[in-house]
């Protein structure tokens, strides 16, 4: 497929240095300035002989001279030449290839202006114009494609000439300094990109595949100046109960749902109202990728034994107001979680369930305790993102009673026929008919009654039911919710909550 903001390559094979050989190994040139100053140095007047001239000891003719050793052995010949004028700067060249080279940290040098370099900063610059969270470079049996992930879909975006696929593979690791000769086993780095929107920051993993290596680009943005709840797809009514619940002294807020559903920003918008100079906030995450300035903020490292429970005790001797957790995993971390929370602290955290109560069971089933979970938690957030309708393009559709009782609209709330928005696509949203992205959220606050059952341990039904009496909704109704006020597409909320009636 063609795009506006993008090129067709030149297909000049791209001038990418080869990796340097083993043979030149730190060992095998160890006397670095000795070797350089033999190779390189040159007589001074003073210290030139003619042919002729009598020896200083016998008064005789000099012996032709035997040709000098070359420095380095003829099998550890160097692989690559060092193009500079001065002794000096050979020493450094060299010096310096070796350091990289004894570290592990060897990469070539990439030409910015070649045509891999040119592919990367165009895919990029449109993944971002397109509001893309991830870019795909994936190898196919024949040949290769791009494809940006766009509202949560992949769609794809061209498919570059074959012999751009391995300088452009090579680029990305060069820059996200990862080891370019290892194409066996998968790796992590990151790359910032200055491209002519701005400095572009992304996390990068390569996996080998069938055909090749395939690289994901993950986007890593700073938060906005500010982010109101309202931007995030609270309602009024849900804004006044979450802030209720961020102003409180202690307690937890568990916000849930499946892998990217936007949990992370909504804990980071939660943190940004909690951020004052007044208050000592510290975050634990796997790993941190956004940053808040004021925030003390802490990756894991499993590896070395640091994980989200040695975290946590952690910021209890740091004397923290807020603590946030970036995922519940094990029965250790929530039991230190909630602890801190009946001790004065907030804390905020995630867990991967379908919806609100399921959290409490879930809580329960890896070992905590109910009455824990009765005094510590404060709030349950369950959200999805649904894709918004594109406003220069969307079109008037009138739902009638039928096809909103089919998708589990409440009977008293029906007002048939419905008038609500189709998708249709334009240039503005590039054809999809949506454009950027709102999440739908269900509440469940844990108080008074629902304490009672909680500790009682009731079944999921009766908390469910307890829940609703207390003004719960579900996630399908706050999504039908947000396709009367035009937001998005009867299609789209379905497919969304798919199941979460």
């Amino acid at each position: 497929m063609s795009s506006p903001l993008l090129r067709a390559p030149s297909r000049d094979a791209d001038a990418i240095p080869p990796c340097r050989s083993q043979a030149t190994s730190p060992s095998a040139a160890q006397p670095v300035a000795q070797l350089v100053a033999s190779s390189v140095a040159t007589p001074s007047a003073s210290q030139a002989v003619s042919p002729a001239a009598p020896s200083s000891v016998s008064g005789k003719p000099d012996a032709p001279a035997e040709p000098a050793s070359p420095p380095w052995p003829p099998d550890r010949l160097p692989a690559r030449a060092y193009p500079v004028a001065t002794l000096s700067h050979a020493r450094q060249e060299i010096e310096r290839d070796i350091a990289a080279s004894a570290s592990g940290e060897w990469a070539p040098r990439s030409n910015p202006n070649s045509p891999a370099a040119h592919l990367l900063d165009e895919v990029a610059a449109a993944a971002y114009a397109r509001g893309a969270s991830d870019i795909h470079f994936e190898p196919l049996e024949r040949g290769w494609r791009v494809r940006l992930r766009i509202d949560g879909y992949l769609h794809e975006l061209l498919r570059p000439s074959l012999h751009l696929r391995e300088p452009l593979l090579s680029r990305l690791k060069v820059m996200a300094r990862l080891d370019i000769s290892e194409r066996r086993l998968p790796q992590d780095g990151r790359l910032k990109l200055d491209s002519a929107i701005g400095p572009l920051a992304f996390r990068v993993n390569t996996l080998p595949t069938m055909f090749g290596e395939k690289a994901v680009l993950r986007r890593l943005d700073t938060l906005p100046p500010s982010l109101d709840l309202s931007e995030l797809g609270f309602d009024a009514r849900q804004r006044v109960t979450v802030e209720a619940a961020l102003r409180a002294a202690t307690g937890m807020i568990v916000v849930t749902g499946p892998t990217g559903s936007g949990k992370t920003l909504s804990l980071f918008s939660f943190l940004q109202i909690l951020n004052r100079e007044t208050l000592n906030v510290c975050t634990v995450e796997d790993p941190a990728e956004i940053h808040l300035p004021g925030l003390n903020q802490v990756s894991v490292q499993e590896k070395m034994g640091f994980d989200f429970a040695t975290a946590l005790r952690a910021f209890l001797r740091q004397d923290p107001d807020v603590i946030m957790v970036g995922e519940i995993r094990d029965v250790e971390t929530a039991d230190v979680a909630l602890k801190a929370a009946q001790t004065g602290h907030r804390v905020l955290t995630t867990l991967h369930t379908n919806d609100a109560p399921s959290a409490l069971t879930r809580l329960a089933d890896i070992g905590v305790a109910a009455y824990r979970l009765a005094a510590g938690i404060r709030l349950i957030t369950a959200q999805r993102l649904l894709r918004r309708l594109c406003e220069a393009c969307k079109a008037p559709l009138l739902l009638g009673r039928t096809t909103l009782l089919a998708a589990g609209w409440p009977e008293y709330r029906l007002r048939a026929p419905l008038s609500a928005y189709r998708p249709v696509g334009c240039p503005s949203c590039y054809g999809l008919g949506y454009r950027g992205r709102i999440g739908v959220h269900q509440l469940m606050p844990v108080t008074g009654a629902l304490q009672s059952l909680i500790a009682e341990r009731a079944p999921l039904g009766e908390l469910v039911a307890a829940a609703r009496r207390e003004g719960m909704s579900t996630l399908r109704e706050a999504a039908l919710d947000k396709v009367a006020e035009g937001t998005t597409s009867l299609e789209e909320a379905i497919v969304a909550t798919d199941g979460e009636r």
